[in-house]
């Protein structure tokens, strides 16, 4: 069993790991930390890939195995992945969709409408990020990755990168 204060201890340690994708973001703030097992002995970490394909699985959990182990070098560390419960883009903390409008990147929100392949009209992709507009469309729903798609701010002429919503 985990004390708070311990748990608290090994959540600072994850929040020093970057996302490889997002590298402003932490782990921590895009919420791929499912549960934290901790005693005087051990500690053993479940981490929620963002989806089952990502090319980063491998150097995450060496990121977050070193962050522990340095945060914590009298006990055993263990970092796993797990497909227990999805990772959803809800898990994304308030200071990371922060973090995300600063570098182009528009976090998830409920104004994003899913996108079908074949789309007859522009769909709008929700604010964007640089100027709050809401004059956005999406231009491809294939994104760098495939959590995001491309999309372009007709207000202010950027591009940028919405997340997908749930589903779409």
């Amino acid at each position: 069993m985990s004390d708070d204060a311990l748990d608290a201890d090994v959540v600072a340690a994850l929040g020093t790991v970057p996302d490889p994708e997002i590298p402003n973001c932490s782990i921590v703030d895009l919420g791929l930390v499912h549960t934290i097992e901790a005693d005087d002995r051990a500690i053993r970490v479940t981490l929620l890939p963002t989806f089952a394909g990502c090319p980063a699985l491998d150097a995450i959990e060496a990121d977050a195995r070193r962050a522990l182990e340095a945060a914590f070098p009298d006990r055993s560390v263990g970092v796993r992945f797990s497909f227990e419960i999805p990772w959803t883009s809800d898990r994304i903390s308030p200071h990371a969709r922060e973090t995300m409008k600063t570098l182009g990147i528009a976090p998830p929100g409920a104004s994003i409408i899913p996108i079908p392949i074949g789309r007859p009209h522009p769909q709008p992709a929700g604010p964007c990020p640089y100027c709050s507009s809401d004059d956005t469309e999406v231009m491809s729903a294939f994104g760098p990755t495939p959590c995001r798609a491309v999309a372009y701010c007709r207000a202010c002429r950027n591009p940028f990168e919405p997340f997908k919503r749930k589903g779409a």
